[in-house]
């Protein structure tokens, strides 16, 4: 089990498969349809959109969180 502090990178990892493993898989599928050659493609768009999500969620992850608070707690 790994401590707490890494508790911020766990879930940014996990949130970014998650949804970038969804969200290319829709698209690619939506734009070329399942033909010959879907695995391959829908791998690139994984590939390239992770590490992007990755980074966006790790950094914007809290001020998310703390804007939904205000909107919905009030």
């Amino acid at each position: 089990m790994l401590e707490k502090k890494y508790a911020p990178w766990v879930q940014a990892f996990l949130m970014a498969t998650v949804m970038v493993s969804l969200m290319t898989f829709v698209i690619t599928w939506a734009n070329t349809g399942f033909s010959e050659g879907f695995v391959s493609r829908w791998y690139r768009a994984f590939y390239i959109a992770w590490p992007v999500a990755y980074i966006i969620i790790y950094l914007f992850a809290r001020r998310v969180q703390a804007l939904t608070q205000r909107i919905c707690c009030r």
